[in-house]
Formats: C-alpha cells, sequence, structure tokens
C-alpha cells in the first residue's frame, strides 16, 4: 500500500509540472476515432431502448405526487455519479492520445535518498562470519558485509525510489570506488569487484579508521554540492573494532556535530558473528556516536540481524529528493488515465455503496 501511495503522488507530481503548451498526441486521430465509435454504439443504444420501450406493452403505475409537497433540494445530488463518470472521460481521452513531451529539462521531485556506502576491508574483517544467503565467497566478515550492501541495493531497486547511491572502501584510508549515481548496476558491478578475493587481497590498507570512512563520505556529499540538501543518509558496514577517535588532530565530535549540521544520520551495521551487543568492546564508544547523527546502531551478530537491520534502514528511509532531469520523448499519459480511473471509481463506489444516489427520480 506504501508502494502504491508513493506511485501515484509520483504521477499526479509529474502531472502537475507538465504543461499543456508541452504535448504533443502521438495518437490524436486514432482517439478521435474510439471516442466518436463509443458516442455512437451509446447512441444506438439510446435509441434502441427508446423504440423497445414504445413497443413494450408493460406499464408501471406510480401513486398521484399531491401539488403541495415541494421538491427536496437535494434531490439533484443523486446524478453526482454520472457527473463524476462524464468528468473521467476528457482525461482518458487525452491519455488515450498518447501525450508525451520532446526534450525537456526539469527539477523534479523522487521518493528516494542520496546514500553512501562504506565498507570495512580492513585486516580485522577477516574473522569468521557463517552465513547461508550472504558470504558466497567466503566466511570472512568482509564478504559478508560486501554481500550485505548489495542485499541493500536490491531491496532499493526493488521500491519505487530513484536513489543516488555511493560505494567507499576504507581500511586506515577511504577511497571512493564509486560517486553518487543513479546507475545501479555499476554500483553493483564494483561491489562484486570489491568482494573478489584477489582484489582484496591486493588491499594493502590493511588497519580499521572508521572515521577516515565517515569523513571521505562527507567529503563527497560536499563534492557534489549535496551538505545543504535533504535526503542524505550513510550506511556503514564494518566489525566495529576501532578506537581511533580522532582524524588528524581532528575529534570524532568535530566530525559528528558536521554530520549533524548537514543532515547526514550515520546508520552502521556492526558485523561480527555470534558477538551481541557489548561482547565488542567497542560498541560502547560507537553507539552513541552514530545515534548523535541521528542514525542507528545495528549489533549484526547473525545474518538474520544483517537482514533485520537493512529493512529497519530501508522503512526508515523513504525520503524525497529532488534533481534535474533531462528527457527525449517522454510519455505523459499516465496523470490523465490516472484521474479518470479515480473519478470512475468514485462514482462506482457512491452508486454501489451510498443508497441515496440509487433511488428512482
Amino acid at each position: 500500500m506504501n508502494d502504491l501511495l508513493i506511485v501515484i503522488r509520483t504521477t499526479v507530481d509529474e502531472w502537475l509540472r507538465t504543461r499543456w503548451s508541452d504535448l504533443q498526441f502521438a495518437q490524436a486521430r486514432s482517439a478521435l476515432l474510439v471516442c466518436l465509435v463509443l458516442l455512437a454504439i451509446a447512441a444506438i443504444a439510446l435509441v434502441a431502448r427508446g423504440v423497445l420501450a414504445r413497443s413494450s406493452r408493460m406499464r408501471v403505475a406510480l401513486p398521484g405526487i399531491i401539488p403541495a409537497m415541494r421538491p427536496s433540494r437535494g434531490a439533484a445530488v443523486r446524478h453526482l455519479p454520472l457527473l463524476l463518470f462524464l468528468a473521467g472521460l476528457p482525461f482518458f481521452a487525452i491519455g488515450l492520445a498518447d501525450p508525451h513531451t520532446g526534450f525537456a529539462q526539469e527539477e523534479v521531485s523522487h521518493p528516494g535518498r542520496r546514500i553512501a556506502l562504506v565498507v570495512d576491508a580492513s585486516t580485522s574483517m577477516i574473522m569468521q562470519f557463517k552465513s547461508a544467503r550472504l558470504n558466497k565467497q567466503g566466511e570472512s566478515a568482509f564478504f559478508t558485509a560486501v554481500a550485505g550492501a548489495d542485499q541493500f541495493m536490491r531491496r532499493r531497486m526493488r521500491g519505487p525510489y530513484h536513489d543516488l547511491i555511493a560505494l567507499i572502501q576504507f581500511g586506515n584510508d577511504a577511497y571512493v570506488v564509486t560517486p553518487f549515481t543513479t546507475d545501479y548496476d555499476n554500483v553493483r558491478l564494483s561491489i562484486r569487484l570489491i568482494s573478489d578475493p584477489r582484489e582484496w587481497g591486493r588491499f594493502s590498507d590493511w588497519g580499521t579508521t572508521i572515521v577516515e570512512g565517515i569523513d571521505q563520505a562527507v567529503n563527497l556529499f560536499r563534492s557534489f554540492d549535496f551538505l545543504n540538501a535533504s535526503g542524505n543518509l550513510m550506511i556503514v558496514f564494518t566489525d566495529g573494532r576501532d578506537s581511533e577517535l580522532n582524524r588528524m588532530g581532528k575529534p570524532l565530535d568535530a566530525l559528528v556535530d558536521q554530520t549533524r549540521k548537514y543532515h547526514i544520520p550515520v546508520y552502521m551495521i556492526r558485523v561480527a558473528f555470534n558477538q551481541p551487543f557489548g561482547r565488542v568492546p567497542e560498541d560502547t564508544i560507537w553507539k552513541p556516536v552514530v545515534e548523535r547523527t541521528g542514525g542507528r546502531f545495528y549489533a549484526a551478530n547473525d545474518e538474520q540481524a544483517i537482514f533485520d537491520a537493512i529493512s529497519d534502514i530501508d522503512r526508515l528511509s523513504p525520503g524525497r529528493i529532488q534533481v534535474r532531469q533531462y528527457s527525449i520523448q517522454r510519455p505523459r499519459y499516465a496523470g490523465f488515465i490516472l484521474i479518470a480511473v479515480g473519478l470512475w471509481l468514485c462514482a462506482a463506489l457512491l452508486k454501489l455503496a451510498v443508497s441515496a444516489f440509487r433511488t428512482f427520480p
């Protein structure tokens, strides 16, 4: 139901942005022909009904109406379903004519987020994490974390979202693997590449500095001029075994204040097999840190906990983003058809559910 509401809202927003002067109708003649045929069928049906009514000997007897009785002022309301049905016909006809726009540049709003996926590739991620569905490459926590990032991507792709997603890998230093893009296939390809055991073996930056990954993500938001935009989000996949709270003399508190200032909540999925919250000493450090940014901390100690964390982040991250969009020959019929169907459904609902609209004139 939530996805349906998002689709309806997106369609209505697109229809409101469309100017009549920009529309071109590829099937105008076909739509006109269909409307004329339907009108002719309706006229023939009315004529046939009138002829049959005159030739029939059946009559309906009605009681006399006392002249002193005044007609009800609300009697005309019974025609509301018919009026709604007739109001939907022009919108249906326009949608049937296949309206579209040529080359267009517009600022559009989509359901989605700007999401930075930050993955820990340090030496400590070699520790075992048993998973039947996530770590096909091996039983290291790194493979599980990367597969978790890919699983989050798949979940967003199945939804109605138009996210901008970036991928960052970190050890002692952080590296941008893929900058912000709407090309999900490109991001997933990058995820598969860094999850290759040979590629991970070539990653020489074996230390763990989570602050570096977070700071690199913030700098990436800054590079794309997203800091003052709404809908930013950061997800960190790490084993959490890092107590380094400074970056080049810059305390972690300053970095946290920066993420709060620019409204970039940090969601951390701590990947450590069979280690509930508190069993990893650094849990008590990172949980309050990420919660101060407006995000959440997930102590994922098994496969199901990772799936639950991904589902929770997806649920908490509908959001909307404003992007500049260029299009050529973009169809615009959806809004007109949606309005026509909405009016017809309202007419049917009134006619079938409310007895006042079924009374005899």
